[in-house]
């Protein structure tokens, strides 16, 4: 008979939270959040991430007003990976290359939307609803775990193409530039946005839509 320890020897073994494994350092993984400081980070431009960006049990926490966090770093072609957990009714974003030159981090980098679709009035369009390119490409499909609940987000951007990815299902795919996209664009609350999406490289972007929004193991990829 296999003792207890034999048999919890038998089990893959549980992966720690913001931590990279081998084969990921091999690969070239980047962890961009220990869930311990906020080394890497900054206030949108600014020189540090405001007071209301708080780290609580391991995880990146927002609960109050304090502004978009960003990576120190820059990114042009790249995989990234992130948890996340919103508030009932919330609402919050990713956005990549990012150029600090605008108000706004929106009016340069494409946003990944984050969202409680049930309860947020933008779950009523799939245009801006979880997962989408924001206001741009509705997800393919509804994947997005309830309020409370942890969701996986992967985004994959490669020259002029990006992939959305939650929770295992590839939900957007699109060409910056193309005719498809332009058109989209031209619809969208884009149109007279002559910077948004036209960065090669640039920050990731952490919005402050208001609702408290949970963080966990943020990483990166860069890709030649």
């Amino acid at each position: 008979m296999l003792t207890l320890i034999a048999i919890l020897s038998l089990l893959p073994s549980a992966v720690q939270d913001n931590t990279l494994t081998e084969d990921e350092k091999k690969a070239g993984w980047k962890l961009l959040f220990d869930g311990k400081t906020l080394d890497g980070w900054k206030g949108y431009k600014k020189d540090k991430p405001a007071d209301s960006w708080k780290i609580v049990d391991g995880v990146l926490t927002l609960d109050g007003k304090g502004g978009d966090i960003c990576t120190v770093e820059e990114f042009g072609d790249f995989e990234f990976q992130i948890d996340w957990k919103i508030s009932a009714g919330g609402n919050s974003g990713i956005m990549y290359r990012v150029a600090e030159t605008r108000g706004a981090p929106y009016e340069t980098g494409p946003e990944y939307q984050v969202l409680d679709d049930d309860k947020h009035g933008d779950g009523k369009n799939p245009l801006t609803s979880a997962g989408s390119i924001y206001a741009v490409y509705a997800p393919a499909k509804k994947v997005v775990k309830p309020a409370g609940e942890w969701n996986h987000t992967k985004i994959v951007a490669k020259g002029n193409h990006i992939e959305h990815w939650l929770n295992g299902e590839k939900v957007c795919e699109a060409e910056i530039g193309s005719e498809d996209w332009n058109a989209k664009v031209a619809k969208s609350k884009w149109a007279k946005v002559t910077t948004y999406a036209k960065e090669t490289k640039g920050k990731i972007d952490l919005q402050d839509h208001g609702n408290k929004v949970e963080y966990k193991n943020i990483k990166v990829l860069p890709l030649k």
